[in-house]
């Protein structure tokens, strides 16, 4: 395929741009009163309202016209037919076959892989069952009460954003822990809420050599061994996520008790495959499957809804928009629920790893710029931190603001509606980033106080807000696990979606890599507090500094 910037539709979308760049959206909803109507989409009782953005009809359809041009169709059917889009890596990108709730085959080299990926969810439920049942027990008879999960970005990301998420549905007997960080902080605070006898610990790393993860797992296994007294305890107190059987089985875990993580699921999709084991223990295997079907249900749309009339299509190209014609370079997820405070860090990383590249499948630098810096703040937390920026700053940054109609929760002597009150703000943020407020208005809102203190007058410029900053609202009846898994999906294939259009591999993550290559390098130094002139005079500086200060 040519360049996408050399396309007739990408030139097309400049002129546009050119037309509209200054129009306003309060213009555009005066103009419009039909503008909610053909701007939003639902599905089921998910709606996506993407009506407060610098759009037209006429965007729309140019839009769609270079989805159409850059092949969306065809790599949606390469991705779900199994396909090994990742090229780099030579592999398969099939997390949607771990959510297949039809069960219809899906091959890879040829072998339909259903029947392993139904094998694991029978796994996943016999351990999850037996944990919560307490049919499993530790080394002294006792009921397992402490679940620590030890892993590392999507290992990590997925199960404990998720756990956080669905925690009204949890189980009350038993607590879940993620461990990440190599710092030994991590680690020692949840070991200190944690009790031997009654702690399992589920060991997530595909090659089962990640060197935070295997830190943090040998560290785990030494506390386990000082109160357990023999080796062969281990089995009751730990299983493995990982492709290498060998390794999990050399560190004592019997081999029972590995579950497979296949090449063709990646990290940050890998929450819907065993690394979801941690969410089946705590909130249930039919809580579990509910996930699964949510998922389902977004890729069933996706695949087949028409490119207008497709939720993650539409996310996409907006984003597009935004990131290549507006250059805003930006963009905030802002989740009205407490439950999804974690749900930003989430989908952090799964769109700036998979789409913050420079080389294009073409093997050629891209022309154009890709992945947006994600960030975001529960609400209304971010209202008095950063939400100054978003209504007045310099840059403007697209939101996306999310919000379940009904809370899990509801305090038992309640007088004030706590829900309510949230859907207020939220909606309150949407429009006035939107619709912004005039010179005139202030002016009137001041009228009273000038007339008393005219010098209050100076303060009219500061109070004024332009608005025509865009947003995406979110919408669905209540935060269950069917409705998180849908979420969840639905931005995995916008992002898929932005990756193709930007002409890149959104599978891969050389960039993880290369700054653990150097780490490797430079650790012997410290570990033997030799003196460094290998690197370049920061570098070497900094060991020798750490070197004769510790």
């Amino acid at each position: 395929m040519a360049e996408i910037t050399k396309t007739a539709e990408w030139r097309a979308l400049e002129n546009h741009f050119k037309d509209i760049k200054n129009s306003h959206m309060r213009d555009l909803f005066m103009s419009d009163p039909e503008r909610f109507d053909k701007n939003h989409l639902q599905l089921n009782d998910f709606l996506f309202d993407f009506s407060k953005n610098r759009i037209t009809d006429e965007t729309k359809k140019l839009l769609i016209a270079l989805a159409e041009k850059a092949g969306l169709q065809d790599w949606r059917g390469r991705l779900f037919s199994g396909e090994k889009i990742n090229f780099t890596e030579n592999r398969a990108a099939l997390h949607i076959a771990l959510r297949n709730r039809a069960n219809k085959p899906i091959k890879v080299d040829g072998e339909d892989v259903m029947p392993l990926v139904n094998h694991e969810l029978s796994k996943i439920r016999k351990l999850s069952e037996e944990i919560r049942s307490g049919v499993w027990k530790g080394f002294s008879g006792k009921k397992i009460k402490s679940i620590v999960n030890i892993g590392i970005g999507g290992s990590d990301l997925g199960p404990s954003m998720v756990c956080d998420a669905l925690r009204p549905f949890g189980s009350e007997d038993i607590s879940p822990y993620f461990v990440s960080n190599v710092d030994a902080a991590d680690l020692s605070q949840t070991l200190e809420k944690c009790d031997p006898e009654t702690t399992l610990f589920i060991v997530a790393s595909k090659t089962f050599s990640t060197q935070e993860t295997m830190t943090n797992a040998f560290s785990a296994r030494d506390w386990f061994i000082k109160k357990a007294k023999n080796n062969e305890f281990i089995k009751n107190h730990f299983v493995a996520i990982s492709s290498n059987e060998k390794a999990a089985e050399d560190f004592g875990i019997h081999a029972e008790n590995v579950f497979v993580l296949w090449d063709w699921v990646g990290g940050r999709y890998s929450m819907w495959s065993s690394i979801g084991l941690s969410i089946a223990i705590f909130i249930g295997m039919e809580n579990f499957e509910q996930i699964l079907e949510g998922g389902y249900e977004a890729d069933n749309h996706f695949i087949s809804a028409p490119l207008e009339e497709n939720i993650p299509v539409m996310m996409a190209l907006i984003g597009i928009w935004y990131i290549n014609f507006f250059n805003f370079s930006t963009f905030a997820v802002l989740p009205y629920d407490h439950c999804l405070a974690k749900l930003p860090s989430y989908l952090q990383q799964a769109d700036m790893e998979s789409n913050g590249k420079f080389i294009g499948r073409d093997n050629k630098k891209v022309c154009q710029k890709t992945g947006p810096i994600l960030w975001g703040e529960a609400g209304t937390n971010g209202q008095h931190a950063f939400y100054q920026l978003l209504h007045q700053g310099t840059q403007i940054t697209p939101c996306d603001f999310i919000m379940p109609l009904h809370s899990n929760y509801k305090l038992a002597d309640d007088k004030n509606d706590h829900h309510k009150i949230l859907q207020a703000n939220f909606i309150a943020q949407t429009q006035s980033l939107m619709i912004g407020k005039s010179i005139s208005d202030v002016e009137n809102e001041m009228k009273n106080e000038i007339m008393d203190n005219p010098s209050l007058k100076n303060l009219v410029s500061h109070r004024i807000f332009e608005g025509n900053r865009p947003s995406n609202s979110i919408l669905f009846e209540s935060l269950s696990p069917k409705s998180l898994g849908r979420l969840i999906a639905i931005y995995e294939h916008k992002i898929f979606t932005q990756g193709i259009i930007w002409n890149i591999n959104s599978f891969d993550q050389w960039g993880v890599e290369y700054g653990k290559q150097i780490a490797k390098l430079v650790l012997p130094k410290l570990e033997s507090k030799q003196h460094s002139e290998t690197f370049d005079s920061s570098t070497n500086n900094l060991i020798n500094y750490i070197n004769n200060n510790t």
